[in-house]
């Protein structure tokens, strides 16, 4: 399934998901990396001359440590967009938000911006996670992507 593009699962032309790429694949790395390391370092807690007596449940302790961390890192995979020409469903790190094309009055990529966001009255935004510049064209494409269904709600 393509990151931008129709969504099947909605079976029908114009709904565009998009879901970061670097960022999601870095955090699936970092909570690998994360979790080895608690492992590890638990394994060894046990071997090292401290002066320390660790007992078991400092090991189990550690990796469930670890396991806790590697799950919160994960949470940076999460951000997706669901857009259709009725709205926008944004759901970042742990909130989901449904925005009518009614409501938002532009799709913008400011520079310097690290993501992408939804123009809102007065003065107000609403930040895009999945849309983020380390993705280089794939954001160019989200965001064009974005744009035309915002301009083909906002012309009916």
């Amino acid at each position: 399934m393509s990151d931008v593009g129709t969504d099947e699962t909605a079976g029908t032309a114009g709904n565009v998901v998009i879901r970061p790429r670097r960022v999601a694949w870095m955090a699936g790395v970092s909570a690998v990396a994360l979790l080895v390391v608690f492992t590890v370092v638990a394994v060894l807690l046990r071997q090292s001359d401290t002066g320390v007596v660790f007992r078991t449940s400092d090991q189990v302790a550690m990796i469930g440590v670890g396991v806790i961390l590697a799950g919160l890192t994960l949470l940076f995979a999460l951000p997706r967009a669901r857009a259709d020409a009725e709205g926008i469903e944004v759901r970042n790190v742990v909130v989901t938000k449904r925005l009518s094309w009614d409501e938002v009055l532009s799709v913008s990529f400011p520079d310097g911006a690290s993501f992408a966001r939804l123009e809102l009255p007065d003065d107000e935004y609403h930040a895009i996670l999945a849309v983020q510049a380390v993705d280089r064209q794939h954001a160019v494409d989200a965001v064009r992507a974005l744009r035309r269904l915002h301009k083909q709600a906002r012309s009916r």
